[in-house]
């Protein structure tokens, strides 16, 4: 292998691409997303593992006062120790992902209706809660510093 192979394959250039297929959304009680994972080379290349995650982008405040939160719901993980891909080839992962949705006070309140539902929705409006979820495919390959990923964005219902 030549000095600007190895460059290519930490720096992740012409190494794995990922692809990323989940549903656009799923019922917050089922507690299940199914998908897969495809993965393409341009190069030959040794795997590790790959890992699916769920994640929650909670956001809360106004301006300067804006925070950021990143939440992991639920995990599944594959080892791929010893899996190699080849140039051309394509290999696909299929999953099963569980979660557990995390709600905040003022969202618990806003789902129980009646008053305490109307009070739990003007706290989150005082606060600007707000959450967005994605589903995360990351492949970890032996010769690249960088992991290769998708992120698509999914709604829980």
């Amino acid at each position: 292998m030549g000095f600007f192979q190895t460059i290519k394959n930490k720096l992740g250039i012409g190494g794995v691409k990922v692809s990323l297929q989940s549903p656009g959304q799923v019922g917050k009680s089922e507690g299940m997303i199914n998908g897969k994972v495809t993965l393409t080379s341009k190069s030959d290349q040794e795997l590790v593992k790959m890992k699916v995650i769920l994640l929650e982008e909670y956001t809360t405040g106004r301006g300067d006062d804006k925070k950021k939160k990143d939440i992991t719901l639920g995990t599944f993980n594959l080892d791929l120790k010893g899996a190699t891909i080849k140039a051309g080839e394509t290999v696909e992962h299929s999953f099963a992902l569980p979660f557990q949705v995390a709600n905040s006070s003022n969202q618990d309140l806003a789902e129980k209706g009646g008053a305490l539902g109307a009070l739990g929705k003007m706290g989150s409006f005082a606060n600007n809660e707000k959450s967005e979820y994605f589903v995360v495919a990351e492949v970890d390959v032996k010769s690249a510093a960088l992991d290769s990923s998708d992120k698509q964005p999914i709604r829980l219902m």
